[in-house]
């Protein structure tokens, strides 16, 4: 039965009552959306092929993240305060916020180790671009050395795995020997496997961060292979190797500082024969096993064949995005270009 109030009175339900109507729509209208931009994220990785079918969030597997929209966090005088918490966050800042920049989302997670990590998201000032030399350098990726470059320098493959392979296999016969359950001993085995994985990991990700700034900033354009990393690994013998010299994480984080400074990533095709290519006359051998390290050209030539390969890439590179080249190469389709060309935009934080 629905009721006709005639004139306004005190007894009328106070507007603010419709305010908090309107809010709660909008938080929950809010966490929908978000939940369904994040299973979409989840689906997208699994039809890439680049992920498993998304599976239900398991206590103790799942990642422990939640992301706080603007309503549920207070940001002031460079404080931070979570809802439902009376205190401000005691932070390590690793880097201070843009100026006049606001948070729009931010991200409490937790890793297997036991560390907390806040994320904040914000619209970063346009960054000015770096002067552009006349240089392009291209890249071969290697196990030996991490990275070999046209100007013939070669960059040490650190192996922070292997550097710290006795203390990871000593930590998981400690946690295999535990009981399993839930115990407080289990627990503990597990975080002590996590904090090795940790350090290999923080350790690795630092020296790509300073080596892909070094190339951003030395270079306007940057030239690497498209390699297919996924089904690179599947190789038994090389798999533990290909995954500790991240290949995939260097070409990530190359991708995303070029776009921030305005520099260009070129991602040539991976069955380009740039090792079998002569760089000094053009001679293109037939089939060059991978034992073969170094060779003599018939030009009367000696090449190493990493530096070989990195003075080649580049040319192909240039060549076809001068050319026109395709979003991303097309191996199923006859004649597709093979040059992926990363265009600069807005950075976000």
């Amino acid at each position: 039965m629905e009721l006709l109030l005639s004139r306004a009175g005190e007894a009328d339900p106070p507007p603010r009552t419709f305010g908090c109507v309107r809010k709660v729509y909008d938080l929950a209208l809010a966490a929908r959306t978000e939940a369904w931009a994040h299973l979409q994220a989840a689906f997208a990785g699994f039809f890439g092929k680049r992920a498993q079918y998304p599976r239900f969030k398991a206590r103790k597997k799942s990642r422990k993240s939640a992301e706080y929209t603007t309503s549920a966090f207070r940001f002031r005088d460079g404080r931070l305060t979570l809802a439902k918490m009376a205190e401000p966050l005691d932070i390590a800042w690793s880097r201070p916020l843009p100026e006049g920049s606001v948070p729009s989302t931010v991200t409490a997670s937790q890793e297997a180790a036991g560390r907390w990590h806040v994320s904040l998201l914000c619209e970063e000032p346009v960054l000015q671009p770096l002067p552009a030399p006349e240089t392009a350098v291209g890249i071969d990726v290697g196990l030996h050395h991490l990275l070999t470059l046209s100007t013939g320098e070669k960059v040490a493959n650190p192996r922070h795995e292997r550097r710290d392979r006795i203390r990871l296999a000593e930590a998981q016969r400690q946690l295999a020997r535990k009981a399993q359950g839930e115990g407080a001993n289990r627990a503990e085995a597990r975080r002590k496997v996590a904090k090795v994985h940790a350090r290999i990991a923080g350790r690795r990700r630092d020296h790509l961060h300073k080596l892909t700034t070094r190339l951003v900033r030395e270079n306007p354009t940057t030239v690497i292979e498209d390699l297919a990393v996924r089904l690179m690994v599947k190789n038994r013998s090389l798999a533990r190797a290909i995954s500790a010299a991240a290949w995939s994480e260097f070409r990530s984080m190359l991708e995303y500082e070029a776009q921030w400074y305005g520099r260009e990533v070129i991602a040539v095709d991976r069955w380009s024969p740039s090792s079998r290519l002569c760089s000094a006359c053009g001679i293109l051998l037939d089939k060059m096993p991978l034992d073969v390290r170094t060779w003599t050209c018939v030009c009367g030539t000696t090449h190493d064949r990493d530096v070989n390969a990195a003075k080649n890439i580049p040319a192909v590179g240039l060549t076809a995005s001068v050319c026109g080249a395709d979003v991303r190469p097309q191996r199923s389709t006859p004649g597709g270009r093979s040059a992926t060309k990363q265009k600069p935009l807005q950075r976000k934080r």
